[in-house]
């Protein structure tokens, strides 16, 4: 969708669409059963909660990004930790656009020992282009096309100030 220059197009994920992309990750995800899910915050987070009701598995969080070391260098070491001890990490974010926090994250686990086998992501949406690829995606779009900003449900209760700002993050994404 292309739209004037500097001008940003905000496009509703829908919470049909989420729950949707819920049913078709956790039925994709099933044959590799995955023992933990794994809430990315901040936008993972709702995805998670759905997706372990969804496939009845217990659920975690973390926040890599805040650079809180209680609630992210200090998780993915016990993370990494439950790896070498056999358990399969399934880690939920919303959308897998530049793939900076699915590499950040990536980086850290191995840096803690963490067994790459049995670590996989899923997202509600999946850019084609991203420096990062992920196992389950519901949703494909390519940035080199798509530029709309796209709206969760959660971030639908921010100020639209909020929402240009987060989208303004990394200007050619939508540009």
């Amino acid at each position: 969708m292309s739209q004037p220059s500097g001008e940003i197009v905000f496009t509703p994920f829908s919470h049909e669409d989420m729950v949707a992309g819920i049913h078709a990750i956790a039925e994709a995800a099933a044959d590799w059963s995955p023992t933990l899910l794994v809430g990315v915050g901040r936008g993972g987070l709702t995805p998670a909660v759905f997706l372990s009701h969804r496939m009845g598995l217990s659920m975690v969080s973390v926040d890599y990004s805040t650079r809180i070391a209680q609630f992210g260098d200090e998780l993915i070491a016990v993370l990494a930790q439950r790896t070498r001890d056999g358990d399969r990490l399934l880690f939920v974010e919303d959308i897998n656009d530049s793939g900076k926090t699915i590499g950040e994250l990536r980086v850290a686990l191995a840096a803690n020992g963490a067994v790459a086998d049995r670590i996989r992501f899923a997202v509600l949406m999946n850019n084609i282009q991203s420096s990062q690829k992920v196992e389950y995606g519901f949703r494909a779009i390519d940035r080199a096309l798509q530029k709309d900003w796209f709206v969760f449900p959660w971030e639908a209760m921010a100020p639209a100030e909020a929402l240009t700002e987060d989208a303004m993050e990394v200007p050619e994404r939508i540009a």
